[in-house]
């Protein structure tokens, strides 16, 4: 959440799923397996798909000349940046339009240690921003315990890990998801996460260093255990760099610490490249979910789950876990689009992770985690409609097949 952010090989073979066997009779997250701008008349509203590129700077890899021509646009040398000038925030009011996104590939930098210390994004809700629209939102829901997810992940949950990125503040972890890409069958380099584990809306701009890690700490290890493991436990899929990233312009403009105006448009859509080989993430992790963007009301949809790496006390980021509920609706305001609600006990670190719901006998990603309560008893997340779609296609057709 922004309450709600967190803060990875091979294994092949056999398709994996997402089992749930508690969702309905199972949400069964069944696995097959998240840019450039959007130029069509949706991108001037608050809603409409924002996106921009990066690319690889690192490990010998070229750096193709639209993203060398805009790095130094901004005054910014691609060896420098490499070197520690990342970390230069007031470059350019912080790098924060759509067109403005870079994330040239560091080879090495997301190291287990770093991994380890980075520190959840929290977007937290306060009583007041809770209740502010008491009337549009149904009761708040018990809280629902969140239970571990079986290990190893990626037998059972290969779809889901962890996206790191630098922040002002330091490094910093959220969730996300592997998600097909209906353009490139078979051949996904998408992920689904929260739009604040991506951009820090109307305040800041594009975050750094953005890598997603699937089926992190594949086999649930303690800290201590964790510092003696190997890279194929850690990260079994390794490491995948966002080359492009895309996220709503209604939270580029309106998010906030607390989500502020730009929760109920508070996803993204990151295409990501591995640090090391050639293959599509789809192939590599062997699994990815559909997206739903039907939106159906919070009455029709039946039961959810949401599945992430909850960081914050009493939790510490290493293991996942989920929480299987019937969502109810929750809105910020009434000139906002209503979200989904559920009881979960999940911390920040969780945020960005997918949730997930039966469609047609398909497991299907329908939401993901944006905002929670200071007491981390509930979770909510935005309706997926016309304007995810408009980015998610926007970012399949224009760098899919890249």
């Amino acid at each position: 959440m922004r309450s709600l952010s967190t803060s990875v090989p091979r294994p092949r073979g056999r398709r994996t799923a997402l089992a749930a066997s508690a969702l309905l009779a199972a949400v069964a997250l069944t696995a097959t397996a998240c840019g450039g701008s959007t130029e069509d008349k949706a991108a001037d509203r608050p809603d409409a798909a924002a996106s921009r590129a990066g690319d690889d700077a690192g490990g010998g890899v070229r750096v193709p000349a639209d993203l060398a021509d805009r790095l130094k646009d901004h005054g910014i040398d691609v060896d420098r940046w490499r070197d520690g000038g990342w970390k230069d925030w007031d470059k350019d009011e912080w790098l924060r339009d759509a067109r403005d996104f870079v994330n040239p590939v560091i080879e090495g930098l997301w190291k287990p240690e770093r991994m380890r210390s980075a520190e959840e994004a929290e977007k937290t809700v306060t009583t007041k921003d809770a209740s502010a629209a008491r009337g549009l939102s149904d009761p708040e829901p018990a809280p629902v315990t969140a239970q571990a997810e079986r290990t190893p992940y990626h037998q059972n949950a290969a779809p889901v890990g962890k996206v790191f990125f630098d922040s002002p503040e330091g490094p910093a972890v959220c969730s996300g998801t592997v998600v097909k890409d209906v353009n490139h069958p078979g051949r996904s380099n998408l992920v689904w996460t929260a739009g604040h584990c991506v951009h820090a809306g109307g305040n800041g701009g594009w975050y750094r260093n953005i890598v997603f890690v699937p089926a992190y700490n594949d086999h649930g290890r303690s800290e201590a255990e964790l510092s003696r493991a190997g890279a194929s436990e850690i990260a079994p899929y390794g490491n995948w760099w966002a080359n492009w990233a895309s996220t709503s312009n209604g939270w580029i403009q309106g998010g906030s610490e607390s989500g502020g105006d730009g929760a109920a448009y508070d996803y993204a859509v990151l295409h990501v490249r591995p640090e090391q080989g050639s293959k599509s993430l789809e192939e590599t992790v062997g699994a990815a979910l559909d997206v739903d963007f039907s939106g159906p009301a919070a009455a029709e949809a039946g039961t959810m789950g949401a599945w992430g790496y909850p960081a914050a006390p009493p939790y510490n980021g290493l293991r996942m876990f989920k929480c299987l509920d019937t969502p109810g609706r929750f809105s910020l305001a009434p000139n906002l689009p209503d979200m989904y609600r559920i009881g979960c006990t999940m911390t920040g670190g969780s945020s960005g992770g997918g949730w997930f719901r039966m469609a047609n006998g398909e497991t299907v990603l329908v939401s993901n985690t944006s905002i929670g309560p200071l007491d981390h008893t509930w979770l909510a997340g935005p309706r997926l409609g016309p304007d995810a779609e408009a980015l998610y296609q926007n970012m399949s057709r224009t760098y899919g097949g890249r």
